[in-house]
């Protein structure tokens, strides 16, 4: 429940950046595939909204989450009122290169979600478990473009490690803050309390991504060798697309 309400700010953000980003691109390719994925994330952040009600139904309203999220995503990471000309594209290509570091993650988890068979033995709500796959599924078939674009129009290494450090410690806070949330808000817990040993446990169990997993994700993108087509499988995320019932306008 914490990536349907974390994701849409983040998608809707991604969507204006890149928006700010197209007047830059001089490959015709590149382009197309931005556009692509901008359309995609569109689409995403609409259907990861729709959930919204379905939470209020079970007597939980996630207003004050997702307000927060909305605060760093809009304010924080917003457009600054910056002199055109260099800091204006700086501040540009510093959001453009931290969209690359997020979208590595988006595309580990997807890969990940795509093959967390637990979640389905401990009997997660179907509806919404495709709805994760369904974007998983799209995460790891255009993982490629962010990191392309980001490489096409800086590429520098000292800006990719730093925006990943950025952008890997708001993904840990926004996360842990909406995990937080949930467990001491949702009326069926009783006793919400959540913490970094329960999640670690539920990674040996299945229902998570594992810590190891997830600290073996970090040197691959720091590799100067990185690519994004290292992550996933293609082939599988489009049987997925192809069979979901969301990907053919089950939600």
């Amino acid at each position: 429940y914490v990536l349907h309400l974390l994701l849409p700010a983040g998608e809707r953000w991604f969507v204006h950046v890149y928006q700010q980003a197209l007047p830059y691109i001089t490959d015709d390719r590149l382009r197309a595939d931005v556009i692509g994925f901008i359309g995609q994330e569109a689409i995403h952040s609409q259907a990861h909204d729709d959930v919204l009600p379905h939470l209020r139904e079970q007597g939980l309203d996630p207003t004050p989450y997702t307000a927060q999220v909305d605060w760093f995503f809009e304010k924080l990471l917003g457009d600054r009122t910056l002199p055109p000309g260099r800091p204006r594209r700086w501040w540009l290509m510093e959001r453009v290169a931290m969209i690359a570091a997020i979208e590595h993650y988006t595309a580990f988890l997807g890969n990940w979600v795509l093959n967390a068979d637990e979640l389905d033995r401990v009997g997660a709500d179907p509806t919404m478990l495709d709805l994760l796959r369904w974007h998983g599924a799209e995460e790891v078939e255009h993982r490629s473009v962010a990191f392309e674009l980001f490489m096409h129009l800086d590429g520098g290494y000292r800006r990719r490690a730093r925006t990943w450090a950025l952008a890997f410690s708001a993904l840990v806070f926004l996360w842990q803050r909406g995990v937080r949330f949930f467990m001491e808000n949702d009326p069926t817990l009783l006793d919400g309390k959540a913490s970094l040993g329960q999640f670690v446990r539920k990674g040996r169990q299945g229902v998570l991504p594992s810590t190891p997993d997830m600290l073996r994700s970090i040197p691959r993108y720091l590799s100067r060798a990185y690519h994004p087509s290292q992550e996933g499988d293609t082939a599988q995320a489009m049987a997925y697309l192809a069979s979901s019932p969301g990907a053919n306008g089950g939600h």
